[in-house]
């Protein structure tokens, strides 16, 4: 089997430069200027899903690798919006009120609901599974910060995914996209797919939801349009991947995942990054922050720049479709269960 590897890759050099708060004239005593060094991270996560999951335990383990470990000299006050945008502002301006050290973010509506929470204060923000932080104002066009925030992307690879799915479905000629419209990073994932869809002679049929609600709706319509569906790392979609999955089965059409955890879970196939992997980078960014070893406003965002296939082959046998067998040598995994949780 081959090794699994993940590129990250800063956009700009990191700065290292001594804390200091930025914000209101009168600000908090940091962590990194008290005498025990300890600190308080609140880490808010907009959905309970494995890739965010993988997320949250690749920062643990980022801010371990630099002496910061939970229960030692780090507390960590965690919670989760269950896919709510209204609750991860709460949870933004809760973590406010309790002074944390430093937000980690976890998904582009709990990113944006840290950032305008802690404008106004010292509080850093480092986000994680940010598809574009441009789109959703949380860097410029170059990559820059925009304030005391910075984090890591999981912009999804969609010129692999695109020639992932053309190599197997040689016939296919419609893809169908459930997203969520209000969430940024999606929109702007649509778009990049509309964009390099026709190179691979393919055709884009998108669904916006608004609510989780919808979602077994969009998925019913779907299928009797397009000949497979691939999924975004939208977490309103992810949150109810298994009602989509069992409409496609059911029509015996394939859906492609966009991470890993979405192929355990009965997805066909992915070309995805590693979250876990992903998460650690950004632990390691964030302890950094916290050691005034670097600022968060002069931090540009890193992003994962590889990807790998991931095969199901329980998913594949499921509902009939026939791999080549060098394609499935060629992944970095696969799996030969179905896993739900």
């Amino acid at each position: 089997m081959k090794k699994r590897t993940i590129t990250i890759l800063t956009v700009l050099t990191m700065a290292a430069a001594s804390f200091t708060g930025c914000g209101k004239e009168e600000t908090k005593e940091t962590g990194a200027d008290r005498n025990d060094a300890s600190y308080t991270i609140g880490i808010s996560q907009f959905a309970e899903h494995g890739s965010l999951d993988n997320c949250r335990e690749g920062f643990l383990k980022g801010l371990e690798e630099e002496g910061i470990v939970e229960g030692k000299n780090l507390k960590i006050i965690y919670d989760n919006a269950q896919t709510d945008t209204g609750t991860a502002s709460t949870i933004a301006e809760g973590f406010v009120s309790q002074k944390v050290d430093l937000v980690c973010a976890i998904a582009t509506p709990c990113a944006m609901s840290a950032y305008n929470a802690c404008m106004e204060t010292d509080i850093p923000v480092v986000y994680t599974a940010v598809s574009d932080p441009a789109e959703a104002g949380l860097a410029d066009k170059d990559g820059n910060s925009v304030g005391n925030i910075t984090g890591s992307s999981d912009v999804l690879p969609v010129k692999a995914q695109l020639e992932m799915i053309r190599k197997i479905l040689p016939e296919a000629e419609k893809i169908g996209i459930i997203y969520t419209t209000s969430e940024a990073n999606s929109i702007s994932t649509i778009a990049s797919y509309k964009e390099l869809a026709g190179v691979y002679g393919f055709e884009i049929v998108d669904s916006g939801i608004t609510a989780p609600s919808e979602v077994e709706m969009a998925a019913a319509d779907l299928v009797q349009k397009v000949d497979c569906i691939t999924n975004l790392t939208d977490n309103t979609v992810v949150d109810a991947l298994q009602t989509v999955l069992a409409i496609a089965d059911e029509a015996g059409i394939p859906v492609f995942g966009s991470e890993i955890e979405q192929v355990k879970a009965g997805c066909v196939a992915s070309m995805g990054i590693e979250y876990v992997e992903l998460g650690r980078q950004t632990g390691v960014m964030a302890a950094k922050i916290l050691k005034g070893e670097a600022k968060a406003q002069e931090t540009p965002f890193i992003s994962a720049t590889e990807a790998e296939l991931y095969v199901n082959i329980a998913a594949v046998d499921k509902i009939g479709l026939k791999l080549n067998q060098d394609d499935i040598k060629e992944a970095a995994e696969t799996f030969t269960e179905i896993i739900t949780e």
